[in-house]
């Protein structure tokens, strides 16, 4: 068992029963009373952030996690199945897990992060941004790219984004997958 002078950013604990990851923390003495630890922690299923104070000393459980490359196969209906690229072991991955599933493009590398000890899987980062072909837009106007107005357009995943007018079908183009925001396009 642990203590709170282990406590470092990116550590995760167990907390009152739920896995939370350490952002910030700071060590505290003040001129009168007992020494305290601050910290901003972020748990670990829903990626909400609490304040949380310990007083010095106090016992805390260190739970050990990896991040682990896998690749998206497919959709099985109810599931995402994923592979490990060494292993080739599978993984099936609810989509309550994953935060945007709409960008999840087939033989696209994700992030797993695992815990290690129960080799269960904790949460799915998808990556920073994914270039993709647009599949349906309505026809820009040629001229149409002194303004910032967008408009809807459908990815080949079968996400909606907000493009400039200038975009037509069969482009290539980069979206944020954390915003859905597009970025650039891709020539």
């Amino acid at each position: 068992m642990a203590n709170t002078s282990d406590i470092k950013n990116g550590v995760c604990l167990n907390h009152n029963g739920k896995l939370v990851q350490i952002i910030e923390f700071q060590h505290v003495k003040p001129g009168k009373g007992p020494a305290f630890v601050r910290t901003k922690m972020r748990l670990i299923e829903t990626g909400k952030v609490l304040d949380f104070t310990f007083s010095a000393g106090h016992k805390i459980e260190i739970v050990r996690i990896e991040n682990r490359e896998y690749q998206y196969l497919y959709n099985d209906g109810e599931n995402f199945v994923f592979m490990n690229g060494e292993t080739f072991e599978q993984v099936n991955i609810p989509p309550a897990m994953i935060e945007k599933p709409e960008f999840l493009l087939e033989g696209m590398v994700c992030m797993i992060l695992f815990h290690a000890e129960e080799e269960v899987p904790l949460v799915l980062e998808l990556p920073m941004h994914i270039i993709s072909e647009v599949t349906y837009t309505e026809p820009g106007i040629k001229g149409d790219t002194a303004t910032n107005t967008m408009k809807p357009a459908t990815i080949a995943t079968g996400a909606e984004v907000r493009v400039p007018l200038f975009i037509d079908n069969g482009e290539i183009i980069k979206v944020d997958t954390r915003t859905g925001m597009y970025v650039e396009r891709v020539k």
